[in-house]
């Protein structure tokens, strides 16, 4: 089995975390990690729906589809 090498940003991880922090520091940086993320999701999303010319009725529409597969008793 071959070992993986860690991506830049666990390298920059472990470099930051070679410094001592406190219960706070630890939280600030996890809510900042968070935030980071949610923000990269929300702007692919913002891509997807300009790309696919989505709007708050697509939505609607999604909402109330019937997805289910219908189960036929025998």
């Amino acid at each position: 089995m071959q070992a993986q090498k860690l991506t830049l940003l666990q390298l920059e991880l472990l470099k930051l975390f070679s410094y001592p922090i406190n219960n706070q520091q630890l939280a600030d940086i996890k809510n900042m990690l968070a935030d980071y993320f949610a923000n990269q999701a929300t702007q692919e999303m913002d891509k997807l729906w300009e790309a696919n010319e989505w709007s708050d009725d697509t939505m609607d529409e999604w909402a109330n589809e019937h997805l289910r597969t219908p189960y036929h008793q025998s």
